[in-house]
């Protein structure tokens, strides 16, 4: 019903949302990701045809509550019931799925589903009743407090090919550093002696910073990074932290760097989203504590990209050992490059979208700036 107010979790809940394999139509995915979001979940979006590998992976790395599917491509029933026996068989079996089909997934099958094991099927007839905001409440209540917010086990059995529980220390520290769970200076203290041991062994774990206006490639800048990583070192780790906004008003997020990202999928790459969760920069408020997990975990490099910047945002060069901007040629008149206060500190300055109009004027302007 229109007039139903949307429900307000106590709890962060992180939902993984996409459009099913073979199916193009994500008009649907998008308004449920957009209610989501209003409702305060953080949504981690993967846009249209994914595969169930790549939701699966996506979920586990994530620490996701829920997994949220639209399939208009009639082989719901083939691909919801793979998704929850992969889910299973990773040990994942706690991570809910809900999903809709419109007509295209009839009441029988529904049936089916549910008695699968699959968390819910919404119908049109749930649309009629429930309205939108009904049915996204129904997800919202389900996860909220869903997960436990301490650990058990996890960092004992922490390592770079073990993803969920990689996925789960770094959600702790998010939850410790809002003041959400206790144990923070135990949990630091532990990160710091097992992070000081893998680089007693291994050497220094480099990490790289990426940062740039909102909007200037920065993820398809990362993937085609994470490309030439895979080919040409095929015995190293690698780990990804993306950053983007959360909303003040709602406390949502779309963590949607993913999308621009297909190269990720590998099991030498692990990849986490987070949100800025009330930081007053691009960064989250762990991101420190995120780079310590993963040095803890043994990568080989780790990869930060921030939310994006303005021109006097420079929080990158604080946690990064290399920093790398990115920008496109619409900055302005070259004054404005005076202003950019990464191009000061920045080890590398990328002009992307070069092809586009200005290009050429842009890169002198640029050079002479850092010069």
């Amino acid at each position: 019903m229109e007039g139903t107010t949307l429900y307000k979790p106590r709890h962060t809940i992180r939902i993984v949302t996409a459009a099913s394999l073979f199916d193009g139509h994500d008009a649907a995915i998008n308004v449920i990701r957009r209610l989501l979001q209003a409702g305060g979940a953080e949504v981690i979006h993967l846009g249209h045809n994914r595969s169930v590998r790549e939701i699966v992976m996506s979920a586990i790395e994530e620490d996701a509550s829920a997994i949220a599917i639209s399939s208009y491509q009639g082989g719901h029933l083939e691909f919801f019931k793979y998704m929850f026996d992969m889910l299973k068989s990773e040990g994942a079996g706690h991570i809910r799925i809900y999903g809709g089909g419109g007509g295209v997934i009839v009441p029988e099958e529904i049936d089916e589903l549910h008695a699968y094991g699959i968390a819910r099927i919404f119908s049109p007839e749930d649309g009629r009743r429930m309205g939108l905001h009904g049915m996204i409440n129904v997800i919202l209540e389900d996860c909220d407090g869903a997960g436990s917010p301490m650990l058990n086990g996890e960092l004992e059995r922490l390592s770079a090919n073990r993803f969920m529980e990689l996925a789960r220390v770094i959600s702790v520290t998010e939850l410790a550093a809002a003041g959400e769970t206790q144990g923070i200076d135990e949990l630091h203290d532990h990160l710091d002696a097992k992070a000081k041991e893998i680089e007693s062994e291994k050497g220094t774990i480099p990490v790289v910073g990426i940062t740039g206006t909102g909007g200037a490639g920065k993820s398809s800048l990362t993937d085609e990074l994470v490309v030439r990583f895979l080919e040409d070192f095929d015995d190293k780790r690698l780990a990804i932290i993306t950053v983007d906004p959360s909303k003040r008003k709602t406390g949502g997020a779309l963590l949607g760097d993913r999308i621009r990202m297909n190269a990720i999928y590998d099991d030498r790459v692990y990849m986490r989203s987070m949100a800025t969760r009330g930081s007053l920069n691009e960064l989250s408020r762990s991101i420190k504590e995120a780079i310590a997990v993963c040095k803890a975990a043994g990568f080989d490099l780790i990869v930060i990209e921030t939310s994006g910047i303005g021109q006097g945002d420079s929080s990158i060069v604080d946690i990064a050992d290399m920093t790398l901007y990115v920008m496109t040629p619409e900055y302005g008149a070259a004054t404005q490059l005076e202003k950019i206060d990464m191009l000061d500190y920045a080890d590398f300055v990328v002009v992307n979208k070069f092809e586009r109009r200005g290009g050429e004027d842009a890169l002198r302007d640029v050079r002479k700036q850092v010069q």
